[in-house]
C-alpha cells in the first residue's frame, strides 16, 4: 500500500492554497498548512480543523521554518495588487525571502519544491498568446514591480538552486484563477464584478473595457499543479497554466450581471499604471508534458463562484443584525 507524503502548502489558507490542501488530503497525504493569515482567512480551512491528517501553522515565511516534509508547494504571496500594493516591500520579501527559506529548507530535506508563479512575469506582453520561452515586458520601478519582479527573482532562484545544488524543482506560471474562497475585496476582476452585481452596485471597468483575460477555474488549476509535482525530475517548467479562453473584460461584466439577475450598471474609470491590456496563456508545453488542459467553462465556474459569494455575504449580513 502507497503510504502518504508529508507536504508543506505555505500560503495554504489562501484562496488556492485551501483547495490544494483539500486535494490533498483526498489523496491521502499529511498536510501542514502554513500561512501568516495576512490576506487570508482561517474560514478557507475551517472545515479541515480537526481532520486526523491536517495541522495548520501560523508563520511568515519571511523567517526560516523548520519542519520535516517530503514535498513543499510554496503558493506564499499576497496575489492580487489591492494586496500586494498594500506593502509592497513586504510583498517583494515574501517573493524572495520565502523562496529562499523553502528553497534552504527543500535543501536540507532533499524534498522537492513547488513554486507558484504567475503571468504577471511576462508584465505587459508584446508577445500574444504569451509561450514560457518569452522574457516579458515587465516595468521594474512600478507599483505592481514588487510582485512582478519579486516572483521573477523568486523564479531564478529556484533555477540557481537547482543548477548549484540539484535540487527537485517545478515552476508554474498562474493565469487569472477565479472560484469559491476568493477574497471579497481582492480588486480582483472576477470577485469585484461579482460582489459588485450581488450588491445592486454599479459594476466597475477600468479603461474601454477591451482588454482581455483568460480565466481558469481553480479545480482546474489545482489538478495541474499536482500534476506537475508528481512528473519526473526532468520536468522542471516553467510551465503556463492556465485556461486559453479570451474573453473581454466588457463580457465577463455583461456574462456576471446576466448570471446574478442584477440591475447593475457599467461603469467606465481610468485605466491603471501598467495594466497589462492581453492576457492569455498558450498552454502547449501543460498539454503535452502533463496531459493536463482546463475543463470547467467560465460559464459554469462563475456560476459555481457566484453561489459561493451569494452565500458568503449572506452570511455576513446576518452576523451583522
Amino acid at each position: 500500500m502507497d503510504v502518504g507524503r508529508r507536504i508543506l502548502v505555505t500560503g495554504g489558507a489562501g484562496f488556492l492554497g485551501s483547495h490544494l490542501c483539500e486535494r490533498l488530503l483526498a489523496e491521502g497525504h499529511d498536510v501542514l498548512c502554513v500561512d501568516n493569515f495576512f490576506t487570508s482567512s482561517r474560514r478557507n480551512v475551517e472545515h479541515l480543523i480537526g481532520h486526523r491528517h491536517f495541522e495548520l501553522m501560523r508563520h511568515d515565511v519571511t523567517f526560516p521554518l523548520y519542519v520535516e516534509v517530503d514535498e513543499i508547494y510554496n503558493l506564499a504571496c499576497p496575489a492580487s495588487p489591492v494586496h500586494y500594493q498594500f506593502d509592497p516591500v513586504q510583498t517583494t520579501k515574501t517573493s524572495v525571502l520565502g523562496a529562499i527559506n523553502m528553497l534552504g529548507l527543500a535543501k536540507r530535506l532533499k524534498a522537492r519544491i513547488l513554486q507558484a508563479s504567475t503571468s504577471e512575469v511576462y508584465g505587459d506582453p508584446i508577445v500574444h498568446p504569451q509561450t514560457e520561452a518569452y522574457w516579458g515586458n515587465v516595468n521594474p520601478v512600478g507599483f505592481r514591480s514588487c510582485y512582478d519582479e519579486g516572483k521573477r527573482c523568486a523564479e531564478t532562484l529556484l533555477f540557481d538552486y537547482r543548477r548549484q545544488h540539484r535540487l527537485g524543482i517545478k515552476v508554474v506560471r498562474i493565469f487569472n484563477t477565479y472560484g469559491p474562497r476568493m477574497h471579497p475585496n481582492d480588486g480582483r476582476v472576477v470577485s469585484n464584478f461579482i460582489v459588485q452585481a450581488l450588491r445592486g452596485e454599479d459594476i466597475t471597468i477600468y479603461g474601454d473595457g477591451q482588454q482581455t483575460r483568460s480565466f481558469c477555474y481553480a479545480d482546474d488549476l489545482i489538478d495541474a499543479m499536482m500534476r506537475m509535482m508528481a512528473t519526473p525530475d526532468n520536468v522542471t517548467g516553467p510551465i503556463n497554466i492556465g485556461n486559453p479562453g479570451e474573453f473581454t473584460i466588457r463580457q465577463l461584466a455583461e456574462m456576471v450581471i446576466e448570471l446574478t439577475g442584477s440591475r447593475s450598471k457599467i461603469v467606465n474609470r481610468p485605466l491603471p499604471s501598467d495594466d497589462p491590456k492581453q492576457r492569455r496563456p498558450d498552454i502547449s508545453l501543460a498539454q503535452e508534458m502533463l496531459g493536463w488542459q482546463p475543463r470547467t467553462p467560465l460559464r459554469e465556474g462563475l456560476i459555481k463562484t457566484i453561489a459561493y459569494f451569494d452565500s458568503f455575504l449572506s452570511s455576513r449580513k446576518i452576523a451583522a443584525e
